[in-house]
């Protein structure tokens, strides 16, 4: 995610969005273009990392069941990567709105790492709205409703997503988050000057 705000922020910086927007005088194809590229380049990271982090556990514990024997482990596994490419939509409209570096990158981290678990702190309603937050939901998708865990030890690791929804309608959710925050961005950088 700060990879992707820093390939909007920098060239805000630099001022080398204006040569851009003046080479693509439309706005919004150039803003979308170099999404699919930083979406691109995240999915083949994360594909990258749940592999390469899978392969590493399988050498560390060759007789553990780490083996992909279902779609709930194939999903835990190869769906890290659709996770980093929607982030990373994700990064890049909070970059747009925002347009510098050290803003975008500290809201996208207190927000992933900090304000999504500490709602669940507000009196009788932060649990409810727990359900419905971004990485809540993606983490869902993740990791289903557990059936590829079980016999999991409960304190390993992170826990289970509380969202009410199915693997496939928590992605659904995730994709449109993001694709609506890269709608207003869009919507936004068509609006005020470069």
């Amino acid at each position: 995610m700060v990879l992707a705000a820093l390939s909007v922020t920098t060239e805000y910086r630099f001022g080398t969005i204006r040569t851009t927007f003046q080479a693509v005088p439309h706005r919004a194809s150039a803003l979308l273009a170099k999404t699919a590229v930083v979406a691109l380049l995240a999915l083949v990271i994360g594909e990258i990392s749940a592999f390469g982090s899978w392969a590493v556990g399988t050498a560390l514990k060759p007789h553990a069941d780490l083996a992909l024997d279902s779609g709930a482990d194939w999903i835990n596994v190869a769906g890290v990567g659709v996770i980093y490419a929607l982030a990373a939509v994700i990064a890049v409209a909070v970059g747009i709105l925002i347009r510098h570096s050290a803003g975008a990158i500290a809201l996208l981290l207190i927000y992933a790492l900090a304000v999504e678990s500490l709602i669940r702190l507000i009196p009788t309603v932060g649990v409810d709205i727990y359900k419905w937050l971004p990485f809540n939901v993606a983490e869902k998708f993740l990791t289903g409703s557990g059936a590829s865990n079980a016999g999991r030890n409960a304190a390993a690791g992170a826990p289970l997503s509380t969202s009410p929804l199915s693997q496939g309608w928590a992605l659904a959710y995730f994709a449109a988050i993001a694709l609506v925050l890269l709608a207003a961005a869009i919507g936004v950088a068509r609006k005020r000057d470069a």
